[in-house]
């Protein structure tokens, strides 16, 4: 069962991050997530990445308070956020920003239509008129142009 609630944790993370990837980070959080865009930010680090702590401390409070009442399944929600962390920060910033050079030319068809749906996220520089605010999940049109049957 514990498995279970990290995996439905994770999944329902991918809506989450939509929700709050095109109302906070894009909304009242702009002064944030800005500087991921127009790469106003000299240096390596952004404004953009105080959010892997904001997102990070609701986690580890999950999992502290799970811990301490015998690991119920509150620990494991805040293991499914944490995993779900994890893998945005592999695939966002290793993979698609490339801040350590990995997979950087990789054929893999899922791998190049969330690069590509990411592209398409940062041609817009302003908070307005965004698309593809999903992490995991893009629009089925960015699949087709890579998973086309030759």
């Amino acid at each position: 069962m514990n498995i279970f609630i990290v995996l439905a944790t994770f999944f329902l993370m991918e809506g989450a991050t939509w929700l709050i990837h095109k109302y906070v980070m894009h909304g009242f959080l702009w002064l944030l997530h800005k500087d991921h865009h127009d790469h106003s930010t000299e240096g390596h680090l952004e404004k953009n990445d105080y959010f892997f702590i904001i997102f990070a401390i609701p986690a580890i409070i999950l999992m502290y308070i799970g811990s301490q009442q015998g690991f119920s399944y509150i620990f494991y929600i805040g293991l499914g956020v944490t995993c779900y962390g994890l893998a945005y920060f592999f695939v966002h910033d290793i993979f698609i920003h490339q801040r350590i050079s990995f997979l950087s030319n990789t054929k893999n068809p899922y791998l190049l239509a969330i690069r590509r749906a990411h592209k398409q996220h940062h041609k817009h520089l302003g908070r307005e008129q965004g698309e593809c605010f999903g992490f995991l999940w893009v629009p089925v049109k960015y699949f087709k142009m890579y998973f086309k049957k030759n």
